[in-house]
């Protein structure tokens, strides 16, 4: 992985976040089959399937592929991308729509993309592991990707008291850490921002319009449309 981000240096947390998710990549989706988050779930696959009708969408950080056939069910076309082939190579073993391509990313660079663009973009528990300080580089680049109209959708976890792991330290730029442990027994801090609606939305730029917060029982959604 580059050790540049789209606004400069990128943290060393960075790259130990990559390789903290390739160990996970079998074991990632038990957190999909908690009772708990069911109906915010299925409330949330039928909102990609509409919001992405018709489009040709770019997935950042698809990993294992959860959220994948429920964006592209009804998508024109749709490149699911992440860095990590262990976490693609579960999802490429789904039955996804025919809409569906998939493409090794650098998501702070997207070089590989070359000079493809898009009229969608979707990324689900991305945005809260993206360091504050690169979050407004990172949006200009994928917003330089998309065209005029495009439909943007964030998705990511929200902290919920007695489930989420707990919080473990905030560093200087107001980014929080999480220590998880894996089956083999390793533990690994992991950046884990749980952003408010407003600072969500202040961090998007000029083109977007018409933002929209939505909060569920355990995930928040980001809906807007660029000019």
């Amino acid at each position: 992985m580059s050790a540049q981000g789209p606004g400069g240096a990128r943290p060393a947390v960075v790259d130990g976040m990559a390789a903290y998710y390739a160990q996970r990549a079998t074991t990632y989706e038990r957190i999909y089959h908690r009772p708990d988050r069911q109906a915010n779930l299925r409330a949330l696959e039928a909102k990609l399937a509409a919001d992405f009708a018709g489009r040709h969408g770019l997935e950042i950080a698809c990993g294992t592929g959860w959220w994948t056939p429920h964006a592209a069910a009804h998508a024109a076309s749709w490149l699911a991308t992440d860095l990590n082939p262990e976490t693609m190579a579960v999802a490429q073993a789904k039955a996804l729509p025919g809409a569906v391509r998939f493409l090794q990313l650098d998501a702070y660079t997207m070089d590989a993309l070359g000079d493809a663009r898009f009229d969608a973009a979707f990324a689900g528990c991305w945005w809260s592991h993206v360091p504050v300080a690169l979050l407004p580089g990172w949006l200009a680049l994928l917003h330089a990707r998309l065209s005029p109209g495009a439909r943007v959708v964030m998705l990511d976890n929200r902290y919920v008291e007695g489930d989420s792991t707990p919080l473990s330290r905030r560093d200087a730029d107001g980014n929080t850490y999480q220590q998880r442990m894996l089956d083999d027994g390793s533990t690994h801090e992991v950046l884990k921002n749980y952003p408010s609606a407003a600072a969500a939305i202040a961090l998007l730029g000029p083109r977007a319009r018409d933002a929209a917060w939505d909060e569920g029982s355990h995930y928040w959604t980001l809906s807007y449309t660029l000019a």
